[in-house]
């Protein structure tokens, strides 16, 4: 994009900037609560652009005048200088343009949504529902650092160890933008403890990471679902096993089923299914739409397809394997104690060079 193609587009920006900030302080777009929320997260999202914006047509105008001055100046001391402080402009407006370049790639309009975690015991028996447990204290960790709040929705245990599978609700800031790419096959080399012969076994879990749908996001025919009560299996306790507080959603159609039964109150359990099944419903519509944009855009990060194995854990050699960008780190056992930031960060630098490259900008 040309020098001048680039500022245009700033301006415009800046222009919806303004618009907007003027919009978020009218009396009816406050009563709007709808359109007020989605109004002050667009501004916010416009003002690190917009600062850039004001930052580059500084420097701009710095180097114009420098320019000017080497030209015009008959001092040869004064001349230097601004040939020096020209150095520095010129380096400072390329560093510019490199991080407007990244402001400008389109962002998902999901990332500042919390997450429905799903994860489930694949092939491996006993070692998988292990390593669900494994992988979900990795997360958790994670959280921990972040400063995110996570709680359990529904939860199944293994038959002698860890969980068959586990759902919890995480909110914080950029859940979505954070863990999306962590949906897909996670696979895990190990030996087990159940082995005596120490051989290296492997087994796998899927894992879902869905944005937390709204109703506002996605209407469901409450007709079409089938509302089931039961008592509610494993540990929590007398009221937990001996009241039937647990829910179990079918939307016919689909024949989607979602259950909760980690809280005391059969209301809260019908409240939180409901949010999950939404979640998933909003998140068949995700997925249908990133096809369809797939058959224009390959994206090796985002691929949408849960059964898809994305990364491996290997114990012996105390490696992880992201399978789609091809990076090794060799830190696992703090990898699995939540160290997992660099693997994400890599991920949504992949996803936006992918975005750069088809021309998302």
């Amino acid at each position: 994009m040309s020098e001048n193609n680039l500022l245009r587009k700033l301006e415009l920006i800046n222009v919806r900037y303004e618009e907007v900030g003027k919009l978020i302080i009218d009396p009816d777009i406050i009563n709007d609560m709808k359109r007020y929320v989605r109004l002050t997260k667009e501004y916010k999202d416009l003002e690190p652009i917009v600062k850039s914006y004001f930052d580059l047509k500084n420097t701009l105008e710095n180097i114009a005048s420098s320019k000017e001055i080497i030209k015009t100046e008959t001092d040869p001391e004064f001349k230097e200088m601004a040939k020096m402080e020209l150095d520095d402009l010129i380096k400072h407006e390329a560093e510019l343009n490199e991080e407007i370049k990244w402001q400008l790639i389109p962002k998902d309009p999901n990332d500042d949504k919390n997450v429905i975690m799903e994860f489930r015991a694949g092939t491996g028996g006993d070692e998988s529902c292990l390593f669900v447990e494994d992988v979900f204290r990795m997360y958790t960790m994670y959280f921990k650092e972040k400063g995110y709040k996570y709680s359990v929705i529904n939860s199944q245990e293994g038959g002698t160890t860890g969980y068959k599978e586990i759902s919890i609700e995480v909110s914080g800031e950029e859940v979505y933008g954070t863990l999306k790419f962590e949906s897909g096959v996670h696979r895990v080399q190990r030996v087990p403890d159940t082995e005596s012969q120490g051989r290296v076994h492997t087994s796998a879990i899927t894992l879902a990471v869905m944005p937390e749908a709204e109703e506002i996001d996605f209407k469901i025919d409450m007709k079409d679902i089938r509302k089931d009560t039961f008592r509610a299996s494993g540990a929590g306790g007398q009221h937990v096993n001996k009241t039937e507080s647990a829910i179990r959603l079918t939307h016919i159609p689909t024949n989607t089923v979602v259950e909760c039964q980690d809280g005391r109150s059969q209301h809260k359990n019908y409240a939180k299914a409901l949010q999950v099944l939404r979640s998933r419903m909003y998140q068949a519509e995700v997925d249908k739409a990133h096809a369809e944009r797939s058959e224009h855009r390959k994206s090796l990060v985002s691929t949408g397809d849960r059964s898809a194995k994305i990364r491996t854990y290997n114990y012996p050699q105390g490696r992880i394997t992201d399978h789609r960008i091809n990076k090794t780190m060799y830190n696992l056992s703090n990898f699995m104690n939540g160290d997992i930031g660099e693997m994400l960060e890599a991920l949504k630098m992949a996803e936006n060079a992918e975005k750069l490259k088809a021309g998302g900008v």
